[in-house]
């Protein structure tokens, strides 16, 4: 239960010292933040989560799409529910290094995810782009990948403002499979 500034917090056993704050945990995140499923380096044999990946079964990748050159798959640390991603199946770093035939597929999966997203959870926009390089805020620079990411009016609230936490309503297997039936056909 959410109070506000002027109303008496709510005691929450386990916190350490009371102070004013309510804690969400999300333990899942600490996966992310000491660099699990990072590559060691910036080679295809250096651990790239991303080439290894379409080996899985699209249920334990979180594959949505395979493509002929590019594949959509949730991102495992998403921003909101429903994040995905394109991402070429080719070891490539930079957008301007991908082939013709890479870059049109990797157009076409973003529309298609955009439309499937829109079908399975009424999303009302999207960000939608890549960071190219770690200076940039590629979590993985080494390999291209393209965020597609679905927005509804009044998503952005105090949660990733002040708490530094996002809520996520509905589990990555279950989104995956919402997705992969949403996907247009044809």
């Amino acid at each position: 239960m959410l109070h506000c500034m002027t109303s008496e917090p709510e005691q929450q056993a386990g916190v350490g010292t009371q102070d004013a704050f309510q804690r969400l945990w999300t333990p899942h995140r600490m996966a992310y933040i000491q660099g699990e499923n990072k590559p060691s380096g910036p080679g295809a044999e250096d651990g790239c989560p991303f080439c290894s990946i379409p080996a899985r079964s699209d249920e334990d990748g979180l594959i949505v799409k395979r493509g002929e050159l590019v594949y959509v798959v949730l991102n495992l640390y998403p921003y909101t529910g429903g994040h995905t991603m394109a991402v070429p199946y080719r070891h490539v770093a930079d957008y301007t290094d991908l082939t013709a035939g890479e870059t049109a597929e990797l157009g076409e999966l973003t529309k298609q995810a955009m439309t499937a997203l829109r079908t399975a959870s009424g999303a009302h926009g999207f960000n939608i782009g890549m960071n190219q390089g770690s200076v940039a805020g590629a979590g993985i620079a080494a390999h291209l990948h393209q965020h597609i990411v679905p927005r509804w009016g009044g998503d952005t609230n105090f949660m990733p403002v002040v708490g530094h936490t996002r809520v996520l309503p509905q589990l990555l297997a279950d989104t995956r499979k919402m997705l992969a039936e949403a996907w247009p056909t044809g």
